[in-house]
């Protein structure tokens, strides 16, 4: 409910700067490419407005500069390199000063509390060219969504950098574990992307499993086994209010994931020793048999655009990944690797799938094109399972399980590069992510 008030209270407004005009400079990341040096930028303390502010403006500095160097593309030049820093907001820039520190990119801010209410302005330079890179920002909303101000300067600075869309301002939906592998507890539970300000979705009563996403982030599809068999159960996220999906008796359902139009649920159902994939209506209710065969087919993920279904069958001998149609018909297969492939996830930007692979005693999270070709694996460990995309396409967060009784299960994160493998911190153990849409 927190995070939905703070979604109506915030504004943002485009504010151009009164004494330097807009312009687009030559500073850019091109991340298809790869970058292997990063790019050095500098982020002195936001310029307090009032005596109230000193403390939020060093904090929201801290934020878009973990943000940003969180990403592996960009490195912060030290405060205590600065030869000269930013006391006066509408000060012209000394670049000189900044270039002589090596900083590339510079970005300044100004920050005003009053009483809960707070307002963030922010201005990115491009140092080398002496010039503004985009329009001044301003960010109004209350103090306890300071940081969410922060994250959607970072958004706006990646962006203006790199052309890529960002993905701070984002909420991932994951498995909170505690307790030992023999008798471990999950709940539900939702965070910031960098596992900030987590919130509890449900109790630790009974099982939970693979919450999903709706693509508009109000909504989650998840398994429980509350009744004693797997059921499919949908949450809305604001009011934290559940109801069962999906209850056949005699059946076990499972693997739900939302259409992008919101209205549709593809899953798992098995009867008896098979399992097949069906759709469902949310709202008439009515599910639809979409595969028919004696193997086992599973863990579906629909096309950005909701006219392709990847899914997991055995149909081969061993697990491996194919495509159908959303309405049902014959699949292709597009994995055709060594090793058993799962738990495919396509990109939200259409061009990729994301998978899990067992092969020679390791897993491993990778990606491949649609037609299988440019398989890469981009990590490699006792157990990597699971993987869900950024809002951009650009990352991937997954499960990581160390080996033994005492084994853990955390949250990773890594780019689709595999340079930049890093844990998300998480207040208990961590899997089953799901990562969200950027907030409105």
């Amino acid at each position: 409910m927190i995070w939905r008030i703070l979604v109506c209270m915030m504004a943002v407004l485009a504010w151009t700067a009164p004494t330097v005009q807009a312009q687009q400079g030559p500073l850019r990341i091109v991340i298809d490419e790869g970058v292997i040096e990063p790019l050095p930028f500098a982020v002195p303390a936001f310029v307090p407005e009032n005596g109230e502010s000193a403390q939020m403006g060093q904090q929201l500095a801290q934020l878009v500069a973990a943000d940003l160097i969180g990403t592996g593309l960009f490195r912060e030049v030290p405060a205590s390199a600065y030869i000269s820093g930013v006391s006066d907001f509408n000060a012209a820039i000394q670049y000189a000063d900044w270039k002589a520190v090596n900083a590339q990119a510079l970005v300044t801010g100004a920050v005003a509390v009053s009483g809960d209410q707070l307002t963030v302005k922010f201005r990115l330079y491009d140092v080398f060219s002496g010039a503004e890179l985009g329009n001044g920002l301003q960010f109004a909303g209350t103090t306890a969504g300071w940081r969410r101000m922060g994250h959607k300067v970072a958004d706006a600075v990646y962006s203006r950098i790199t052309g890529e869309s960002g993905y701070f301002d984002s909420r991932v939906v994951f498995v909170s574990e505690t307790g030992g592998k023999a008798d471990r507890q999950k709940r539900l539970a939702v965070m910031d992307y960098d596992g900030a300000n987590v919130q509890y979705l449900t109790g630790s009563e009974s099982i939970v499993l693979a919450p999903r996403f709706s693509k508009s982030g109000d909504r989650v599809l998840y398994t429980s086994y509350e009744t004693g068999f797997p059921r499919i159960f949908v949450l809305d996220v604001g009011s934290v209010q559940r109801r069962v999906l999906e209850s056949q008796e005699g059946t076990m359902s499972f693997a739900p994931r939302f259409h992008p139009n919101g209205q549709t649920v593809v899953y798992s159902l098995s009867q008896g020793a098979n399992t097949d994939i069906y759709t469902l209506d949310i709202n008439s209710g009515q599910s639809t048999r979409l595969t028919s065969a004696p193997s086992i087919e599973t863990a579906p993920s629909y096309s950005p655009d909701g006219s392709q279904i990847v899914f997991e069958s055995d149909r081969s001998g061993a697990p491996q990944l194919y495509v159908m149609s959303a309405s049902g018909g014959e699949p292709t297969r597009i994995s055709f690797g060594e090793g058993r492939y799962g738990t495919p996830v396509w990109s939200p930007r259409g061009d990729l799938v994301a998978f899990t692979k067992q092969s020679k005693g390791r897993f491993h999270i990778g990606v491949m094109r649609l037609d299988g070709s440019e398989e890469r694996l981009l990590t490699a460990s006792f157990l990597d399972e699971g993987p869900t995309w950024a809002p951009n396409g650009r990352v991937i967060m997954f499960t990581r399980e160390t080996q033994g009784e005492s084994g853990r299960s955390t949250l990773y994160s890594v780019d689709i590069t595999g340079r930049n493998l890093r844990p998300v911190r998480t207040p208990e153990g961590g899997s089953d992510p799901s990562w969200g849409p950027l907030q409105n």
